[in-house]
């Protein structure tokens, strides 16, 4: 769902939960971009692997990463990080669920 507020004039950013917890999200105007929850074991193997991969706009390096589209990463991976983005994120609220 769009949203504001968490980023300032942000009205055209789409995201997705998991419950409450976000997993990606991206700029439907400029749809250049997602960023995603990422393994922190994996961050830095990934942005010296891919020219594509950068730092998330206004979150944490050691949680997240932004993917540009249409560079260097097949859209193959990218839909497999986006998987493994949501799949990390529903892990955690399991875990919290069941503690």
């Amino acid at each position: 769902m769009p949203f504001s507020g968490f980023f300032k004039n942000a009205d055209s950013i789409l995201v997705f939960y998991v419950g409450t917890k976000m997993f990606c999200f991206f700029d439907i105007n400029k749809f250049d971009k997602c960023t995603l929850k990422c393994n922190p074991d994996e961050i830095e193997q990934l942005k010296a692997n891919y020219q594509s991969v950068e730092d998330p706009f206004n979150l944490s390096k050691k949680y997240w990463v932004g993917i540009r589209f249409n560079e260097d990463m097949p859209d193959d991976k990218i839909k497999a990080y986006v998987k493994q983005s949501y799949d990390l994120v529903a892990s955690s609220q399991k875990n919290k669920l069941v503690k």
